[in-house]
């Protein structure tokens, strides 16, 4: 029957011709949304992460859960590190719930969660792995010396941004006393080089770049200068929390886990360094991601990722004489212990 003639039919008919195929097309498409709904739910999560050393917990993390499937004990949705290219697309995948975890700066986590925006800390990713990069022919031997020079930054949310600011403080000096611009970590290196900027504030690796290939030196080292240094912490929204906080507690108990593998021993590190330098995850040279791991071994640490109060609180502080938030904000707002407070322990295997 062609179309024009299926415009013909009267209605009583044409009623029941429709009303048989759709009792046909019904059954089956209880199967169909079930099967889809069921790959979702045990598909893996993707944890969103930037391709630098202080998220190296995260891919570690990923890799051995990924080789624990199957095992008894193990759940059947896992989690996968997603890369992305900088803070402000992950902010956006995670405020708009395209991903529902991700490492993310602290201070940012905490103004969205002022907002409203239901994200919560689950745990820390990394210590210390800031540096204050100038060039090695300068004579900058003290934040004096940067009076009137141009520094790069990643974000005035970013901690880094308050590490320089700390250092400044000690010299009596304020932000207002250089030129400060926002530039993406991947392009500070190369701008040094061209004296583009005198000088930038970053994690690594791309303090490390520049210094292994001879044209810059640390001024200062988180390592050194601030000790309780917070940056990326792991954030997860407060959906996935409610709706399968196994996932979220097994995500926890590999970072954490991984944290304390990396600062085991060098050859744990070492075995990081090549699976995070892969196309899949960091896609960066592993001799400089060696460089930070090595020069000097403390350059960025994983082991102590304790979730403390007072070390939020000054960081809350600090970002409050910035200007990057505008009032204090309740620790319970944008912090969730319960899952470092109920870790268990788990294998590293890579």
């Amino acid at each position: 029957m062609d179309i024009g003639a299926s415009t013909r039919l009267d209605s009583p008919l044409r009623r029941r011709l429709l009303g048989g195929l759709l009792s046909a097309a019904v059954p089956s498409l209880p199967l169909m949304f079930s099967s889809s709904d069921a790959d979702a739910a045990e598909s893996p999560i993707q944890v969103g992460g930037l391709p630098v050393t202080c998220n190296l917990t995260l891919p570690v993390a990923c890799v051995a859960n990924a080789a624990s499937a199957g095992k008894p004990g193990s759940l059947p949705r896992g989690f996968e590190y997603s890369k992305y290219n900088g803070w402000p697309e992950i902010k956006e995948s995670l405020m708009t719930g395209r991903i529902q975890a991700a490492y993310m700066l602290a201070p940012l986590v905490m103004d969205l969660a002022d907002k409203r925006i239901p994200v919560k800390i689950v745990s820390l990713g990394h210590r210390s792995g800031a540096v204050i990069m100038v060039r090695t022919d300068s004579n900058y031997r003290k934040f004096g010396d940067l009076r009137g020079k141009r520094i790069a930054i990643p974000s005035r949310f970013a901690v880094d941004f308050l590490f320089l600011r700390k250092m400044l403080a000690r010299e009596n000096m304020s932000p207002k006393d250089i030129e400060i611009v926002e530039m993406a970590p991947p392009d500070m290196p190369a701008a040094l080089y061209a004296k583009a900027v005198d000088g930038y504030c970053t994690g690594e690796p791309f303090g490390a770049a520049a210094q292994r290939a001879g044209y810059a030196r640390p001024l200062a080292m988180t390592r050194d200068e601030w000790r309780n240094y917070i940056c990326c912490v792991l954030t997860v929204r407060e959906e996935l929390i409610r709706e399968n906080r196994p996932l979220v507690q097994e995500l926890v108990n590999y970072v954490q886990a991984a944290g304390n593998w990396l600062d085991s021993t060098p050859v744990n590190r070492e075995r990081a360094i090549m699976v995070a330098s892969g196309r899949k995850y960091f896609n960066q040279d592993p001799a400089v991601l060696r460089f930070v791991m090595q020069n000097p071994a403390d350059r960025v640490t994983y082991g102590d990722l304790r979730m403390i109060r007072a070390e939020f609180d000054e960081l809350m502080q600090l970002s409050i004489d910035a200007g990057t938030i505008k009032h204090p904000i309740s620790y319970e707002t944008y912090v969730d212990e319960s899952f470092v407070k109920a870790i268990k322990p788990v294998t590293i295997s890579l």
